[in-house]
């Protein structure tokens, strides 16, 4: 049974964490070497855990989040279905990306080549901020603690202040998955408070760390990651604008489409997702502006706790004490709400008015041309989205899709960017400041490449290469020799 009882858990001490480290540190080479059949079935028995036990975890996650229930059963169903779905990642092997060239004395580039052979391997303990706008898909057992595990390598995970309970809970099911499959109980931790998070960051035996939260936050901690003697992999998801550009067409053809479609985006969780549009350019004068202004504020629901709640306050009064910003429609409590300025306005002063709203609001920026469109798409700086409407035979659609490749790492086609699909093709980043690393993903199987290094082993006995690079592959993983894939 799971204990549904509120409680304050008390910060990890450094004594606790430096054990923690340690045992993570001492149970690297053993998780590396469990192999992928081994560290898959860790990952399915975690998944198959958390579905056995989801009323009880939900009822849990319901008292300290106020995200109701189907909402939770929802990303309960998408945390085990990611779990799964790196399980079967692991095993199929394509993750290691084994590489072998021969040697070949008459190597066209005019010297002999020698016996190369190369695949990626674990980095070490990564230490997992956990978010709190997902307390289960995003924290203990979500996408960046699976990503690690399944890449080799032990994790720490520092839980969120924002469901302690519930972390516990899922740390102690994610420990129960290691005991059965006599796995090295180090190859997971959990710790509490910001101070145990800094110390496992800054601890020598630390490889890499992964993060989901603000930009304050997480640029803190990036800085933190970067200073140390030898600095680390800092993989930060910071938030994101998401803008959303709407061409003229569109804005005259699909006005209620539009307006339907982001309303339901932005009252979705309370528009509490990283994901969630937050700046949306139509044109002066459109019939779109008008449905907008016309429409009924939807009901969002409680927020996650007082301090988002009151971030998002903030942050809202910043745009409303903006003397180019006025508002559209909505305003109450618990209800969405549209600010407007002009893209004119945002241009003149991007930073107080580029920035994100953590909740259910959004800014209409109204633009005059297509001149002053682009250069808005310009302006907007990294984003983890960028969503295009318009017309198949529309230039400026064209431009503006290009104009997200250049500042997002998923540009999408009159379509909204809630709902993040877990799934092989996803990427989930972008530049900086939506992320640290515009080069890796949060989201999807590509996610754990991030806790992976390539090594090349030269002119190596076969006795001393690992299996997947020897000549027999006696664990059939997928890899190219000389250039051609093979099996």
């Amino acid at each position: 049974m799971i204990d549904t009882t509120a409680e304050a858990i008390a910060d990890t001490t450094a004594l606790e964490v430096d054990a923690v480290v340690e045992a993570a540190a001492a149970a690297a080479p053993a998780w590396a070497a469990t192999g992928a059949a081994g560290r898959a079935r860790v990952l399915d028995g975690i998944a198959d855990r958390l579905d056995a036990r989801a009323a009880g975890l939900i009822a849990l996650a319901q008292r300290e989040t106020r995200l109701s229930a189907p909402r939770l059963t929802a990303e309960m169903r998408r945390t085990t279905f990611q779990l799964r779905l790196f399980a079967e990642t692991v095993r199929d092997g394509r993750y290691l990306d084994v590489r072998i060239d021969t040697a070949d004395a008459e190597w066209p580039m005019g010297a002999p080549r020698p016996d190369l052979r190369r695949m990626k391997v674990p980095l070490g303990p990564v230490v997992n901020f956990a978010a709190s706008n997902f307390p289960f898909a995003f924290s203990v057992a979500g996408g960046d603690t699976a990503a690690a595990l399944a890449a080799g390598c032990p994790v720490i995970v520092k839980a969120s202040p924002g469901h302690p309970a519930l972390s516990r809970a899922v740390g102690a099911i994610i420990a129960e998955a290691l005991d059965e499959y006599r796995s090295p109980r180090g190859a997971f931790g959990l710790i509490f408070g910001l101070d145990a998070g800094v110390r496992a960051l800054t601890h020598p035996a630390v490889a890499a760390a992964a993060f989901t939260g603000s930009g304050k936050g997480g640029r803190a901690l990036f800085d933190i990651a970067n200073a140390r003697p030898v600095p680390i992999p800092f993989y930060g998801e910071m938030g994101s604008v998401n803008p959303v550009f709407v061409t003229a067409t569109a804005a005259r053809n699909r006005a209620a489409e539009i307006t339907a479609g982001l309303l339901g985006a932005l009252s979705a969780s309370a528009g509490q997702l990283c994901t969630k549009p937050g700046l949306i350019a139509i044109p002066v004068g459109s019939p779109l502006l008008d449905e907008l202004a016309r429409s009924a504020p939807e009901p969002t629901g409680d927020m996650l706790n007082g301090a988002i709640e009151a971030g998002f306050i903030g942050a809202v009064e910043q745009f409303r004490d903006h003397p180019r910003v006025r508002i559209l429609s909505g305003g109450a409590a618990g209800r969405t709400l549209l600010l407007t300025t002009t893209a004119q306005d945002v241009l003149a002063d991007p930073e107080a008015l580029i920035h994100e709203m953590f909740g259910p609001a959004a800014l209409i920026v109204t633009y005059r041309d297509t001149t002053e469109l682009l250069e808005l798409a310009r302006t907007v700086g990294g984003q983890l989205t960028v969503s295009v409407f318009g017309e198949e035979a529309d230039a400026t659609a064209t431009v503006l899709v290009a104009e997200g490749v250049a500042s997002a790492g998923r540009v999408l086609w009159n379509s909204w960017p809630t709902g993040l699909s877990v799934t092989y093709a996803q990427q989930h980043g972008g530049p900086y400041p939506a992320t640290t690393a515009p080069t890796a993903t949060s989201v999807g199987t590509a996610s754990l490449e991030r806790f992976l290094r390539p090594v090349v082993f030269q002119s190596m006995p076969q006795d001393l290469l690992p299996p997947e690079l020897r000549d027999d592959n006696p664990l059939s993983v997928p890899r190219s020799v000389n250039g051609a894939r093979a099996q």
